[in-house]
């Protein structure tokens, strides 16, 4: 695992947690940034992942 992959990882559980505690609360502006942080971290452990397979296609 590279560190793209890990930060992603906890950021998408990060922004999950303060999705439900958005819904749980019914604040809309901490579910909706919840959200957003989640995404954004599948976009990193996505980015992690790409870069860790072409490390192990040009080896």
């Amino acid at each position: 695992m590279n560190k793209h992959q890990i930060k992603g990882q906890a950021k998408e559980v990060k922004g999950k947690v303060k999705e439900v505690v958005g819904k749980v609360t019914g604040e809309k502006n901490t579910e909706y940034k919840g959200k957003a942080e989640k995404h954004g971290g599948k976009a990193e452990a996505k980015y992690g992942d790409l870069k860790s397979d072409i490390k192990k296609a040009t080896k």
